[in-house]
């Protein structure tokens, strides 16, 4: 029997051949004749040798396509052809997306879309793992956390190889139900169903806490979140704050760039992350001199991932401000997302991340200055208050040392 990950080599040959005899036919063709054309001995050699090595893949697809036990006409060979050289590189981050999903996709980071509010990503295990519920919505109010493992959408099984495809059944029409198999944190597998919402993911949101201290909560790291935390931010200074919190907790990440701009907002003249690809090429993003001066702290927990640990990692390395909470994600990799022209696109991991000492958090996560467990107890409650929250108030008191 043919391996899944034979399958998809001997697949991504075949649209290998496909493309290129297709590129190459179309633009090296110098003569025609009737039915016969012209190319040179050297175009000929390469065709007669692409043909030669990529044959057997071709014979594959026709026995496919000649002896399925179903009838093959609707079976869009081309997207599977496509999606299957992302699979084959056995990364769960790097992905293809049909025009659909695509579409989809890019509503995610507009942060608007019809769906539950989870944020998910492929565990170490294979499974689809939940990384963060966003706040107030169906997925949050289920009870939905950190580390609860997603078996099936509705009925049907999933997994991280296809994680695209999971958050695609997800998604869905506003007052659509959907039903999610959820294997819990050392608990027994439970059915879950929730109704769809519109999603308005609002970045961020601040309040005054009074004795000089400002609150800033950063729920993500989408297209307008830079200036949504400024704006908040600049609301706070206006009201003289004199130490700030801000809150990461369950912020699963985004752009890159928008993590850049938050982070020179807080940091002076660092050196806020350094990506480097497989050939060694090293960009480092810098912040200017230009920084709020007021002592702040950062509270982060096993859902803060990707963005959210560019941002913790460069404040922690460059002390300055304290960390206080549990261990991140873990996710030090960076993804490229570019459009194709017939409208789907692709995700592609393209570099690593280290943060300004150096550390590569991959599969490790950041631990905090101060760590601060959360009781189970107050993990399941959906309204905790600042007063109930450990966390919060080790901040609080951390803050207030601080500002002295």
């Amino acid at each position: 029997m043919i391996s899944k990950r034979t399958m998809a080599v001997v697949l991504i040959i075949a649209v290998i051949l496909t493309g290129v005899s297709t590129f190459t036919l179309g633009n090296v063709l110098q003569v025609s004749a009737g039915d016969k054309v012209v190319i040179t001995k050297k175009e000929y050699q390469e065709l007669t040798g692409i043909r030669s090595q990529f044959a057997d893949a071709l014979a594959l697809k026709q026995i496919v396509q000649k002896d399925f036990y179903k009838d093959t006409t609707n079976v869009d060979f081309g997207t599977e052809f496509k999606r299957s050289v992302f699979q084959a590189l056995g990364d769960p981050y790097s992905v293809y997306f049909s025009k659909k999903e695509f579409q989809s996709f890019q509503e995610m980071n507009a942060g608007t879309y019809g769906g539950i509010g989870v944020i998910v990503a492929p565990g170490e295990d294979g499974r689809i793992t939940v990384v963060s519920p966003i706040e107030n919505t169906p997925g949050e109010r289920a009870g939905l956390k950190p580390g609860d493992q997603i078996l099936k959408v509705d009925g049907k099984d999933v997994s991280g190889d296809k994680i695209d495809e999971a958050v695609s059944k997800m998604k869905g029409v506003p007052g659509t139900a959907v039903t999610l198999t959820i294997q819990k944190k050392g608990a027994s597998i439970v059915d879950v169903k929730l109704t769809r919402e519109q999603i308005v993911i609002k970045s961020a949101r601040s309040e005054e806490l009074g004795n000089g201290m400002g609150y800033l909560k950063l729920n993500s790291f989408d297209d307008k979140s830079a200036a949504e935390f400024k704006t908040n931010l600049d609301g706070l200074m206006a009201k003289n704050i004199k130490g700030l919190i801000i809150d990461l907790r369950n912020n699963p990440g985004g752009n890159l760039d928008q993590c850049v701009k938050i982070a020179d907002l807080l940091l002076g003249e660092q050196t806020i992350v350094v990506t480097k690809d497989r050939a060694g090429h090293q960009d480092v993003e810098k912040s200017d001199a230009n920084k709020i001066n007021i002592p702040y702290v950062l509270l982060v927990n096993e859902g803060s991932a990707s963005a959210s640990e560019i941002l913790t990692g460069a404040v922690k390395d460059t002390k300055s401000g304290v960390v206080i909470g549990t261990k991140t994600f873990g996710k030090g990799i960076v993804q490229e997302v570019d459009g194709l022209p017939d409208g789907s696109g692709y995700k592609l991991t393209v570099a690593q991340y280290f943060t300004p000492n150096g550390s590569y958090i991959h599969g490790k996560g950041i631990q905090p200055d101060i760590t601060i467990e959360m009781p189970k107890a107050l993990k399941e409650k959906l309204d905790l208050k600042h007063s109930e929250d450990p966390q919060f108030l080790k901040a609080e008191e951390v803050l207030k040392s601080e500002m002295k």
